[in-house]
C-alpha cells in the first residue's frame, strides 16, 4: 500500500494547526464557509461530469493508494520465455500460454500474434487501445485538475458572502476592531479554497498521472514485446530492447534478480 498520499496530507494539516497555533485554530473554524467551498466544488463538480465518472471516485482512492501493480521485469522476461518457446516451437504454441495469462491486454496481444495478424496491423489495433486508454485516463484526471481551480473559486465566493455581510452589517460605534473581526471572518473561505486546491486534489492529480504513465509504460512494452516476439528476435536481443524503456535503477534491479542468462 502507498501511503504517501495519506502521510502528505497528514504533514499538511499538522503543519498548518502548528503555524496557526493550536489556541487559535477556533478562529479558523467556520460552518458557513466550509459549506460554501465543499458545498460549491462538489456541486460544480456534479454539474461539469456525467456521474458514471463521478461514480468512479472511490475506485481512484484505491488506484492512488495502492502499490504499483506493473511488474515491467516480470513481463519482459514473459516475453524473452515466449521467444525461446516459439524460436524452438513455432508461434501457435503460445496459445496454451496465453490461456493461463491474466491481463487481459497481454493475453489479447499474445492471441494476435498466435492468431497470425500481420505485426503492422497488430501495432494498429493495440496502439489504438492504449490511446484510448489515455483518454479515459486524462478524463478521470481532468475531475481533480478542475476541483484545483474550483475551490478557490468559491473560496473567493465565500470571501464576498462574508465581506457583503460585514458591509451590511457594520456598526459604526464597533469601531476598527469590530470591522476587523468581521473582515478575518470572511476570508476564511479563501483559505478553505487554497487549502482543498493545493493539499488535497492537486496531490490527488498527481498521483492518478503517475499511476497512468505506470500502466502506459507496461503497455508499451507489451506491444514492443510482442511484436519482437512475432519478429523472431533473439530472447536476449528481447531483454536488451525492452529494458531500455526502463530507468537505470529498474535495469539493474531485474537484472541482478535474473540477468539475461540461460537463452540462446
Amino acid at each position: 500500500m502507498d501511503v504517501s498520499l495519506i502521510v502528505g496530507w497528514i504533514l499538511g494539516a499538522v503543519l498548518i494547526v502548528l503555524g496557526i497555533g493550536i489556541e487559535r485554530i477556533v478562529n479558523f473554524v467556520d460552518i458557513p464557509s466550509i459549506i460554501i467551498v465543499i458545498g460549491g466544488t462538489a456541486a460544480a463538480l456534479i454539474a461539469s461530469y456525467p456521474f458514471r465518472m463521478l461514480a468512479q471516485m472511490p475506485k481512484h482512492i484505491g488506484i492512488m493508494l495502492g502499490n504499483q501493480k506493473y511488474d515491467a521485469g516480470d513481463v519482459i522476461y514473459k516475453f524473452a520465455d515466449m521467444a525461446q518457446t516459439a524460436r524452438k516451437r513455432g508461434l501457435l504454441v503460445l496459445e496454451e500460454q496465453a490461456v493461463a495469462i491474466e491481463d487481459p491486454f497481454l493475453k489479447q496481444s499474445v492471441m494476435l500474434i498466435v492468431d497470425a495478424i500481420d505485426g503492422e496491423r497488430i501495432r494498429e489495433i493495440l496502439e489504438g487501445e492504449v490511446n484510448a486508454l489515455i483518454d479515459r485516463h486524462d478524463q478521470q484526471i481532468s475531475m481533480y485538475e478542475r476541483c484545483t481551480s474550483l475551490a478557490p473559486a468559491f473560496g473567493l465566493a465565500g470571501t464576498l458572502v462574508g465581506l457583503v455581510n460585514m458591509l451590511k452589517g457594520i456598526n459604526f460605534e464597533q469601531g476598527p476592531m469590530g470591522i476587523g473581526a468581521d473582515m478575518s471572518l470572511a476570508l476564511v473561505a479563501t483559505f478553505y479554497g487554497c487549502i482543498l486546491a493545493h493539499l488535497v486534489f492537486a496531490p490527488m492529480a498527481r498521483k492518478l498521472k503517475i499511476r497512468n504513465e505506470e500502466e502506459i509504460l507496461y503497455r508499451r512494452i507489451i506491444i514492443e514485446g510482442v511484436l519482437s516476439v512475432q519478429a523472431g528476435d533473439n530472447p536476449k536481443f528481447l531483454i536488451e530492447k525492452l529494458f531500455s524503456y526502463l530507468s537505470q535503477s529498474q535495469q539493474k534491479k531485474f537484472m541482478n534478480n535474473r540477468g539475461a542468462g540461460g537463452y540462446d
